[in-house]
């Protein structure tokens, strides 16, 4: 991880304690702490309507909080929100391009809009076109961008300043695998280079290989935050899962609470899981409890934990992406 660059503040490159914001008296985020280390790439997941865009939206200057208060590379959101501004890059999802400009013509037009001179542009537009892959293409007019190269296009818009902490709402969605891959590269070299980065993503898989730490808000909360490793060992070493009959469900949960080795016994629709210790020696324990039960089972498998099991055990369900959208919550719209 990067040494602290002059800017920051050595609580943190992200501190918000207690913060809040609210929608008609709903609140979106409820008394939020976080401490997003310099240098780190962290994390953050969620469910749908659980708070994620409206805590980036804050934290971006873009929504102002109504509780609480918050710092990002040194700089308060309440009494500095233009230093802040200087010192972030964002690249959020359904963010817009002008297609009538090429793509080198966007990347100057935002070198000026943050004050560098034309020969710092010059540097800064080369080396981001280099860093991101998009080549030749540079010159030719948005509007023949694939998607994944406009995605791109947006990453370099964000890192023309050289930012100390970079928010990376769900860089990769709609990507083809290949271009994941490249895009995930490009997140690990930013991060090598010294960038903090605030990431949210609708791959778990993905948090698992880029993020440092994760954290989970469920209900405008944090509820959970660790590593990957960390979070996955707390689940347990192995997961069993039953598929059974929807109407046997509870049938199930109740016989299978009674195999020693079996904890956490979680329903969701006509999947039943459990954490043991060694899930191979435990299944035929499991197969004959919930025959003798008479639950039938369509399939019955054992693997080892993945974050989706954590965001499954914290949150009650699987992972689902939040809708694109610009809008608030009092338009009707997740946060």
């Amino acid at each position: 991880m990067r040494k602290p660059s002059e800017h920051q503040s050595p609580t943190g490159a992200i501190v918000a304690t207690r913060l809040g914001r609210d929608f008609g008296g709903t609140p979106a985020v409820r008394s939020l702490d976080l401490h997003v280390q310099r240098g780190e790439i962290y994390g953050f997941l969620g469910p749908n309507g659980a708070g994620k865009s409206t805590t980036v939206r804050m934290l971006c200057t873009l929504l102002a909080p109504t509780s609480g208060q918050a710092t990002v590379a040194g700089c308060d959101l309440d009494t500095d929100p233009g230093q802040v501004r200087l010192r972030i890059g964002v690249a959020l999802q359904g963010s817009s391009l002008d297609e009538s400009q090429t793509g080198r013509e966007l990347l100057r037009l935002q070198g000026r809009l943050y004050g560098l001179d034309r020969v710092t542009i010059d540097r800064r537009v080369a080396e981001v076109v280099d860093l991101v892959g998009i080549g030749e293409s540079i010159d030719d007019l948005i509007k023949t961008y694939s998607g994944g190269m406009k995605r791109r296009l947006d990453l370099a818009g964000s890192l023309v300043h050289q930012p100390d902490v970079l928010f990376l709402d769900e860089p990769t969605t709609g990507l083809d695998p290949a271009s994941r891959a490249r895009m995930w590269a490009e997140v690990r070299r930013l991060n090598d280079a010294g960038t903090t980065i605030f990431l949210t993503t609708q791959y778990l898989e993905e948090a698992d290989a880029l993020a440092d730490r994760v954290g989970i808000i469920v209900d405008g909360s944090l509820v959970v935050e660790g590593t990957p490793a960390e979070l996955k060992r707390q689940i347990g070493r192995d997961i069993v899962i039953a598929t059974v009959s929807e109407p046997q469900v509870a049938t199930a949960v109740e016989a299978l609470t009674s195999v020693p080795a079996a904890e956490d016994v979680t329903a969701h629709g006509d999947t039943v899981t459990m954490s043991v210790a060694d899930g191979a020696a435990t299944l035929l324990a499991i197969a004959t409890t919930l025959d003798r039960a008479g639950v039938s089972v369509r399939s019955l498998a054992t693997r080892t934990p993945t974050l989706d099991d954590v965001f499954l055990h914290h949150t009650g369900g699987r992972f689902e992406a939040d809708a694109p959208t610009d809008a608030t919550p009092e338009q009707g719209v997740s946060a």
